[in-house]
């Protein structure tokens, strides 16, 4: 089997990814276990012989050295990256750090490890089946009008710090292939949902709340759209990439389902029995991009990826997890999480 060194793995994605494609890779998971990263989630596969995790930052060249030294790494999977759009507006310093100098330093390892030639400067030749694939957000693309998609040849133009550090990689592993033609290809992904998701987020922090009967922040008038994709879909659409996906190439990866964000609140409420008076709205976070969506022909058309989850099933699946799994949320939510939930949202 392959070997992959998946980063930022214990993160909601990326510990999907691993959960879903153990049986088909060795799996080296690389992550530094910020607050948003949790080895619970990966219980599942923590006993299989060929899964192993490594604590550690992407920013750390000499440990990416010593894992490329000792191990054959046959691709490399990016979920590593700090992604709250609100925490980038609270602290942008570190999202640079790690969606931009991170991604950096992968890419170079890479580069002279899977190199033919590594002493010539020059050398454009890689071992081969290797593979970088960098995960990347369809926020990238900066905000889409009421009408139309975001398609790969749509032009970057992001408006958070978050989104212009995601930027920021996806222009450097490009220019990683176009110099040094190095095996690059990028996902863009629209909203993820699903088991595990850190509750920072609007779908778990729905539940979470409403489940303790809690105010349910929204921002502005609650009429932000975007387009959601089950987090199993967004997996099973990288290893389509990993496997299929021609180097140089950009993938979007969307759900074909667009929803605003107060209907999204008012379904979880409706599923769970629960007022709408809960509906609290806030003041608007600045810069706030009213609508994405996803173009996702060419992943089908080309390497014959789509969805199968439809949100209305995708969603009850989604709160049915958290419902049997409350010591799960009881624990991520206590700590780091609880302040920085006040410093945002207030009492």
């Amino acid at each position: 089997m392959k070997t992959l060194l998946v980063t930022g793995g214990a993160g909601f994605i990326g510990s999907c990814f691993i959960r879903t494609q153990i049986e088909s890779y060795n799996i080296i998971n690389l992550d530094a276990l910020t607050y948003a990263g949790n080895l619970e989630n990966l219980k599942p596969v923590e006993n299989y012989p060929h899964y192993r995790f490594v604590k550690g930052d992407i920013c750390d060249r000499k440990l990416l050295d010593k894992l490329f030294s000792e191990n054959e790494i046959d691709a490399v999977i990016n979920f590593a990256a700090e992604t709250h759009v609100d925490r980038s507006i609270e602290d942008p310093e570190t999202f640079l750090r790690t969606n931009v100098m991170g991604t950096g330093a992968l890419l170079d390892i890479c580069k002279k490890s899977w190199q033919l030639c590594p002493d010539d400067k020059y050398c454009r030749e890689y071992k081969p089946s290797v593979k970088f694939v960098q995960v990347s957000t369809d926020e990238v693309y900066g905000e889409l009008g009421k009408t139309g998609l975001f398609t790969e040849k749509s032009p970057l133009a992001p408006n958070s710090p978050y989104s212009a550090s995601k930027a920021s990689a996806d222009l450097l592993a490009s220019a990683y292939h176009h110099t040094f033609v190095l095996p690059v290809s990028i996902t863009r992904c629209s909203n993820n949902y699903g088991p595990c998701q850190f509750p920072e987020k609007l779908i778990p922090l729905i539940i979470n709340n409403s489940l303790n009967d809690k105010p349910l922040p929204l921002y502005g008038d609650g009429l932000q759209v975007r387009d959601w994709l089950h987090v199993e879909d967004h997996c099973d659409a990288i290893a389509v990439v990993l496997e299929r996906g021609q180097p140089g190439e950009i993938y979007n990866i969307g759900g074909n389902c667009e929803r605003a964000n107060i209907e999204i609140v008012k379904t979880i409420l409706h599923i769970l029995d629960k007022p709408e008076s809960l509906i609290s709205y806030v003041k608007d976070r600045p810069g706030h991009d009213r609508r994405y969506a996803i173009d996702n022909t060419k992943i089908q058309a080309e390497l014959g990826w789509q969805p199968k989850y439809l949100f209305e099933n995708g969603i009850k699946e989604t709160i049915k997890w958290y419902l049997e799994n409350m010591e799960w949320m009881e624990r991520v939510t206590s700590g780091e999480y609880a302040l920085y939930y006040k410093s945002m949202y207030g009492k």
